[in-house]
């Protein structure tokens, strides 16, 4: 293995015979097999980035080693099924493991700070151990795993997280105050159980494919809210007050009921659309104003929003139900210039839709159509989407 020995022998030369306290190499450092492993357990620092060979067929086992100042690196091998490191506190940088086929342990019981966790592709890995819990970490990235839970990721404040198309995990629960940037959990188990009780603040959040969600200490969001093709029945924001840009509800089925008693203020667009079970919207008792577009479209039979006095884009309210009433409410806001934009809501349609959508009135149905609403403020419901997929 003349790539380790070049790196040992200056290391255990500078320590004479005993151990190295710390290594380092400039480049790569690429491990074969489990002997090359071993030599690192004299090191209890290493500075570097650690590869582990395609065609390593060893478990892999990093013991001695406290901290790793680069990336951890396992891609594109199909034949090892473990990683270990029992010393291991400190990751600062990357742990990826992509194409990991027949992986089925990842075990570092002391692990707490890691920079980024990216995980793809491990369709036998069921379960973390991390039995320390990792508690700092700037970016987890996990998708296309068999992981049953996240337990043992444990985070307080951080950047981004995605977690997505995992089919088997049943719950994901962190003790999370703060995300920087987004959190999207998407496409994983439609049974899971998201529980994030001391999120307080966030850039982003979406969810799609969810249980359940619960974010009772949600207070304020600078960017937007987006829940799409959930099966839960309730959607709760107790304490939010504010979102920076935009709120969507798409295509939730079995939606019934959704809460945001402190919301006041939308800073973008407002699009509920598709959710075949809202019947009646009333969880909005304090929303004052929406910096873009209102945006309903469903079987509603009453939406009521009744301290809203500020929509500065399109107005567009149509359903399948008669909404005369909740109509004649939002008529004279727009009659007054507290709606700027177009306006259209109307009720009796066969086919409700979003905004620049005319609408096909029942048979029989002879009200006449309300005002046709001009296409202002794209559709919110596809910017939101893009950006779930470009994360």
């Amino acid at each position: 293995m003349p790539s380790m020995m070049k790196f040992a022998l200056p290391a255990l030369a500078a320590a004479g015979t005993a151990y190295a306290a710390s290594c380092s190499t400039s480049a790569t450092m690429t491990i074969q097999n489990a002997g090359d492993a071993s030599a690192l357990a004299s090191c209890s620092t290493f500075t570097g980035n650690i590869a582990i060979a395609t065609g390593t067929t060893d478990d892999i086992v990093l013991d001695g080693m406290q901290k790793l100042n680069g990336d951890l690196i396992a891609t594109n091998n199909s034949n090892m099924k473990r990683i270990s490191a029992a010393d291991l506190e400190q990751l600062d940088g990357e742990m990826l493991l992509d194409g990991l086929t027949r992986l089925v342990g990842v075990d570092f019981p002391k692990l707490k700070n890691i920079d980024s966790i990216k995980w793809n592709a491990l369709p036998n890995l069921q379960n973390l151990g991390f039995t320390a819990e990792v508690e700092q970490a700037k970016k987890i990235d996990i998708q296309n795993t068999a992981l049953r839970s996240l337990k043992g990721i444990n985070i307080e404040q951080i950047d981004t997280v995605f977690i997505a198309n995992n089919g088997y995990i049943d719950e994901i629960a962190m003790q999370l105050g703060n995300v920087t940037k987004s959190l999207t959990l998407a496409d994983n188990n439609k049974n899971v159980k998201v529980q994030l009780p001391n999120l307080i603040w966030a850039s982003n959040l979406t969810f799609r494919f969810c249980g359940s969600v619960e974010v009772p200490s949600l207070q304020s969001l600078n960017g937007s809210l987006g829940l799409y093709n959930n099966g839960f029945e309730t959607f709760s924001a107790p304490n939010l007050t504010s979102v920076g840009e935009a709120v969507a509800l798409v295509a939730n089925e079995n939606l019934s009921n959704i809460t945001f008693p402190m919301l006041t203020k939308i800073n973008d667009n407002l699009q509920i659309a598709n959710n075949s079970k809202l019947i009646e919207i009333a969880g909005f008792p304090n929303l004052k104003s929406i910096g873009g577009a209102f945006d309903m479209s469903g079987n509603f039979s009453s939406v009521e929003t009744p301290e809203l006095n500020s929509v500065k884009g399109a107005f567009n309210l149509q359903s399948t139900d008669n909404v005369t009433e909740s109509c004649s409410f939002y008529k004279p806001l727009h009659d007054k210039k507290f709606i700027q934009g177009g306006y259209k809501c109307e009720g009796k349609l066969v086919d409700p839709a979003g905004q620049g959508h005319t609408g096909t009135k029942q048979p029989g149905d002879k009200t006449g159509a309300a005002t046709s609403l001009s296409a202002v403020n794209g559709a919110l419901g596809l910017a939101a989407m893009a950006a779930v997929l470009l994360l």
